[in-house]
């Protein structure tokens, strides 16, 4: 088992509570784009999964945050 400091603990719990954020949003699009959208989620979580770079990182959770929030404003706006 990998031992986390406190500061890796906490990042990985945000990153964690970010892919579901992005997943729960994903699932409400349209059934037509739902499965790519998710996909998409995914593939973006994979590429960076090997970062080790808590800076980048903290870059990254709120590069995710604000995708998801201008996600979640569109489908606001379409109805979904």
């Amino acid at each position: 088992m990998v031992h986390l400091d406190l500061q890796s603990f906490i990042l990985r719990a945000r990153v964690l509570k970010l892919y579901r954020q992005a997943l729960k949003i994903a699932h409400r699009a349209p059934v037509h784009v739902r499965g790519e959208l998710k996909q998409t989620v995914r593939q973006e979580m994979e590429k960076n999964r090997d970062c080790d770079d808590k800076q980048k990182i903290r870059y990254l959770i709120s590069e995710g945050l604000e995708r998801i929030k201008g996600l979640d404003e569109m489908l606001d706006m379409q109805g979904h």
